[in-house]
């Protein structure tokens, strides 16, 4: 009888073993973990490097800014959409500082279909005044090659004489940008060849002057490459989608390698926010009302360690928003954007075990490569590094222009 009892016993448990094996196994493939996992594992296990001196936070939050966000958007809330940036983003950002004297910098990635020249001389204007500098957004489906060079190129240079937005490349002539795909599907990179279309993107991005790009992470989107949080390069191969799914990691010593560097925001599991109690969630480093910038999730960030092989004493944090839609602005213009630079200005500047920097997407990627170049000392010193800062226009700058 008891011999009955303990084999009834163990089969129930084998079952419930079996059960949460396979509810994980679930959760994973629902969730597109399994893109990602192997790489995030072994990133998170391996052994962190020891430095002398402080952690410098490099600090940057990118913008999927999309002022014709929606439905049936009228031409008056997209002005007070902007409107509200304009008038908010200065008020609220100008309270901070970092190590350097910096305000925090919104990088502004516009995108391409919905230029107007109003509302990019205000986003201008905001940049010309040091709270952040303008980059290059863009959504395509069924694209070419030649259209998408030509498509490029003829925004940059609109945005360049308009605005006085990038700096052109004394070896190429071209506008130096940098890059974020919308809907997450860099190089053609959904499975079903949804929303891009062009195997190539990367060469066509390098050829016309991008030189980094920071579109992931976009878990749990499908798009996810495998490599996260992670500073790399990637080689297109121009029969073939998801190119950057691998690549050669940025290294002290290195060299550009490939077609086109990418910086990743932190991808982790946050054990502090469980899904039904159990399950952690995703920590895809994007900031919103329903995903609010807290203590514990700065701290994921900064853990995350992000940085250029062999600069360990160098941490990249890349945050993303999509910072027009109305039911956040509240978060980003507001008490919680105040509260974490606030938390990040307390706890990660204090000189002796962190020195923060507030950095523009162009900013990150001088440090990153004046970190591959061998430079020591404080990054704040590398912010222009190899592309220099833009001239932006000021608002009576456009006005009289018009």
């Amino acid at each position: 009888m008891a011999k009955d009892i303990t084999v009834i016993i163990f089969s129930v448990l084998l079952v419930l073993i079996l059960l949460g094996v396979a509810a994980v196994t679930l959760i994973i493939r629902k969730k597109h973990m399994h893109l990602w996992l192997p790489h995030y594992l072994k990133q998170k296990f391996r052994a962190k490097a020891k430095f002398e001196g402080p952690t410098h936070v490099l600090f940057c939050f990118v913008d999927h800014y999309e002022p014709q966000w929606g439905k049936n958007i009228s031409l008056e809330q997209e002005r007070a959409r902007v409107d509200r940036w304009h008038s908010e983003y200065p008020e609220v950002a100008g309270k901070h500082q970092d190590a350097d004297g910096c305000h925090p910098k919104h990088s502004f990635f516009y995108p391409e279909e919905e230029y107007r020249y109003e509302h990019l001389a205000k986003v201008a204007d905001l940049c010309a005044r040091g709270f952040g500098e303008i980059e290059v957004h863009l959504h395509h489906e069924d694209d070419t090659s030649d259209n998408l060079r030509k498509t490029l190129e003829g925004f940059t240079e609109l945005l360049h004489e308009k605005h006085g937005a990038f700096v052109r490349s004394e070896e190429t002539g071209k506008l130096q940008y940098a890059f974020i795909h919308g809907n997450w599907t860099l190089d053609n990179s959904h499975p079903e060849g949804k929303l891009c279309g062009v195997n190539d993107e990367l060469i066509v991005l390098r050829e016309t002057g991008c030189f980094v790009d920071y579109t992931f992470p976009s878990a749990p989107s499908v798009t996810q490459p495998a490599t996260v949080n992670a500073i790399y390069y990637a080689k297109d191969d121009p029969n073939a989608p998801k190119s950057h799914n691998t690549g050669k990691m940025v290294k002290v010593g290195g060299q550009t390698w490939g077609d086109l560097m990418l910086i990743n925001g932190p991808l982790d599991l946050n054990w502090k926010a469980r899904k039904k109690g159990i399950f952690p969630q995703i920590e895809n480093s994007d900031i919103r009302t329903s995903m609010m910038p807290t203590k514990d999730r700065v701290d994921l960030w900064v853990n995350a360690n992000i940085h250029v092989e062999g600069r360990p004493e160098w941490r990249f944090i890349k945050i993303h928003t999509h910072g027009t839609q109305e039911a956040d602005m509240p978060t980003l213009l507001g008490k919680p954007f105040d509260d974490m630079c606030s938390y990040l200005e307390s706890k990660y500047n204090d000189g002796e075990n962190y020195v923060l920097h507030y950095v523009s997407a162009r900013e990150m990627y001088n440090m990153a490569k004046a970190a591959e170049a061998g430079e020591l000392g404080d990054p704040n010193q590398y912010r222009d590094y190899l592309v220099k800062a833009p001239n932006y226009k000021t608002l009576d700058e456009h006005t009289d222009a018009e």
